[in-house]
């Protein structure tokens, strides 16, 4: 039996937009028009895919991983796409490459110049994302690779470990720990940390607040206001400490020093791709990198 991408996309609109009226305005289709095509998919697939009750509407147990494949079978549309054109139009193939604001450009950049060394034609587009876009970049097909630290991948894609990088400890060029050329990680008990996201919702900080559970302490830590920047600005203007992978020395304009921590901790770089789809620059990138 197959199954029709639209009315695959009509259920997933009325899934995130909670009911029938917001859906229908996203998809520019009449309130009766899209509930006939859901209610058309729900005999097709043979089983009720929504609760429907006076608060909205809710995807039932078959509803979410109906829409958990089709969130992957779209992306997997959109990719063949964009493929196809680009063979068709004689386009040079492009890998185009998202990453979290844990991976800085220096790394990436890194990564793009150690892949060139066997890939010399190789063409690639970075752009930074947040972990939640990257993800739906991803799986929508608007990505080939994603690079991450710690994060969770969601049904549809696949992650390996690329390298595991040593954390050292990032300070305001005035901190009192700005001055020594090693830090231990039990000294950070009386520290507050900056992470980058809150703990349970993001892979990379449980890993960091682990590291320090282990070694004793439970460490006391705020969330980075300034989001999307550079891991090694985070303590600018403040007394805080961020566990970080940039080198020791001074950094930031003179602004932050990165201090060596002893004993070596590691945080891995992950790759995240779309498991399903095809993309031979993508696995070589990861063959040349990994």
């Amino acid at each position: 039996m197959g199954l029709d991408l639209r009315k695959l996309e009509h259920l997933v609109a009325v899934a995130e937009e909670g009911g029938f009226t917001r859906a229908a305005a996203r998809l520019h289709l009449t309130q009766q028009a899209l509930s006939t095509s859901v209610r058309s998919l729900e005999r097709e697939v043979g089983v009720p895919l929504l609760r429907r009750d006076t608060g909205g509407v809710t995807p039932l147990p078959a509803g979410q991983a109906l829409i958990e494949d089709a969130r992957v079978l779209h992306g997997i549309a959109r990719a063949a796409l964009h493929r196809a054109r680009r063979i068709g139009r004689g386009g040079a193939e492009t890998l185009r490459i998202g990453h979290t604001p844990a991976v800085t450009s220096d790394e990436v950049t890194t990564l793009v110049h150690t892949a060139l060394a066997e890939l010399p034609a190789l063409g690639t587009e970075v752009h930074q994302h947040y972990p939640q876009q990257l993800t739906e970049d991803l799986l929508g097909g608007e990505l080939d690779l994603g690079l991450c630290r710690g994060m969770r991948p969601q049904h549809g894609l696949t992650r390996s470990t690329l390298s595991q990088d040593r954390l050292s400890l990032a300070v305001a060029a005035d901190h009192h720990l700005a001055g020594r050329d090693h830090v231990e990680l039990t000294e950070l008990a009386g520290e507050r940390l900056v992470v980058w996201g809150d703990p349970g919702r993001s892979g990379y900080t449980d890993l960091l607040l682990e590291h320090c559970r282990r070694a004793g302490f439970e460490p006391e830590h705020l969330r980075n206001p300034i989001q999307g920047t550079p891991p090694v600005t985070a303590v600018i203007g403040t007394r805080h400490v961020a566990l970080v992978t940039a080198p020791p020395g001074p950094t930031a304009g003179g602004r932050t020093r990165v201090v060596e921590l002893r004993p070596a901790l590691f945080a891995p770089l992950h790759a995240l791709w779309p498991a399903h789809i095809t993309h031979d620059l993508r696995d070589a990138f990861l063959a040349a990198t990994g």
